[in-house]
């Protein structure tokens, strides 16, 4: 069975969009983390929420530090 294309638009339920931002969020972090291991990259995801909160992976400490830090931003 093949599913059809969905709409992407804003989710006006906020407590269904905190719900599924906290979902996609947890799976880009994963997906992140194996992007990382698999073809051995060095991978940095920052991700701010509407709160105005930062979540943040990064597959080694030097990543951040260096490439975002150094320039000033974060």
């Amino acid at each position: 069975m093949v599913r059809g294309k969905t709409q992407v638009k804003r989710i006006e339920n906020a407590t269904r969009r905190q719900v599924t931002f906290s979902k996609r969020r947890s799976g880009l972090l994963k997906k992140a983390f194996e992007l990382s291991v698999l073809c051995d990259a060095e991978v940095a995801l920052i991700i701010f929420s509407s709160k105005g909160k930062i979540y943040e992976f990064a597959s080694s400490r030097y990543v951040l530090y260096y490439e975002f830090k150094s320039k000033g931003t974060l």
